[in-house]
């Protein structure tokens, strides 16, 4: 979406994560000039993050730079010597679950390691800041769509918590420095490159391996899942627009059960699964469900790759990387 005008440089951090990886590929091919910034976290091994970022690493518009986003000084020398002119932030440590056993390094990377950047932003240029946040800020909720406008004051997990606060942070920036910021709430992102922990990913390998899939509850957990072409599509979106401030959903808008998303699974892998069922998780949701009306009359966004062409497309994904 780089319509003609000169190459602009952005900063993606978390780049060579899931998201991260698949949003610089499309940046690269449009024709953007892409640093990309990561701390290669151990949570899943750094050669799988190196995988997703051969194809850019072989690019001349793309250089990778290691560092943490909690080290202001070199943070802030890399914002003086690049001039970015947009920032895309997706570097955070991820999932429920872990968050709960270590809240406290959640909330220093996800909310100062957010401050550090925004500071950063601030003082150099006031480049137009997205903000990855999470469908997880909403908390338990038994009605839906959710709405931007919700109540979020509830959040169920300290991962939930560090992400409403970095919106909270975020807001501040822009009301207090006029810095611009899009906060985007990603629900339930999926297809190649997924990280290994993730649900749609754990099954298939697991069912493949002919193990048993670890289905916690009776399987009736919601999930809004969505294709990460389109979460790609919808943050690129927000690259050509001035919203000021603004909160927006980036998901599909369409419900689907654990036990719905376990048979696309077995029709696209031919195989079929064998359940261990567990008792709920502390900090999980039974539900996430996106009104995404405010990013399609904001962004134009329109999700277009539906579960039944997506994981299809993800088992040729796992098919081909072995």
């Amino acid at each position: 979406m780089n319509r003609g005008l000169e190459k602009r440089r952005i900063l993606v951090t978390g780049a060579a994560g899931f998201i991260g990886s698949t949003l610089v590929d499309r940046l690269l091919a449009d024709d953007f000039e892409v640093v990309g910034f990561d701390s290669f976290d151990p949570f899943y091994p750094e050669a799988e993050k190196r995988r997703n970022l051969k194809g850019a690493l072989a690019h001349p518009g793309f250089r990778l730079v290691r560092g943490d986003i909690r080290d202001a000084a070199a943070v802030d020398a890399l914002f003086a010597e690049s001039h970015f002119q947009k920032v895309i932030h997706l570097a955070a440590l991820a999932g429920v679950g872990p968050s709960l056993e270590r809240p406290v390094i959640y909330a220093d990377v996800n909310v100062r390691g957010t401050s550090v950047l925004l500071d950063a932003a601030v003082r150099h240029g006031k480049p137009a800041f997205v903000l990855a946040s999470s469908s997880s800020v909403y908390g338990e909720r038994s009605d839906g769509p959710f709405s931007e406008g919700d109540p979020v004051e509830r959040p169920i997990s300290p991962y939930a918590a560090t992400k409403r606060a970095a919106e909270l942070m975020a807001h501040s920036f822009h009301h207090a420095r006029s810095l611009p910021v899009t906060c985007v709430r990603i629900f339930t992102a999926y297809g190649p490159r997924q990280r290994p922990d993730l649900a749609i990913r754990l099954f298939a390998e697991r069912m493949v391996a002919g193990s048993p899939i670890p289905v916690y509850g009776d399987g009736s957990s919601l999930r809004d899942f969505t294709y990460v072409d389109d979460i790609v599509d919808g943050l690129i979106r927000t690259l050509d627009v001035d919203l000021g401030f603004a909160i927006l959903n980036l998901g599909a808008g369409r419900r689907v059960s654990v036990l719905e998303i376990v048979n696309l699974l077995e029709q696209a892998l031919g195989t079929t699964a064998q359940v261990e069922w567990l008792p709920n998780r502390p900090g999980d949701v039974s539900r996430t469900w996106a009104d995404i009306s405010a990013a399609r009359d904001a962004l134009g966004y329109a999700p277009r790759v539906s579960l039944e062409q997506g994981i299809p497309r993800f088992a040729r994904w796992l098919r081909e990387r072995g």
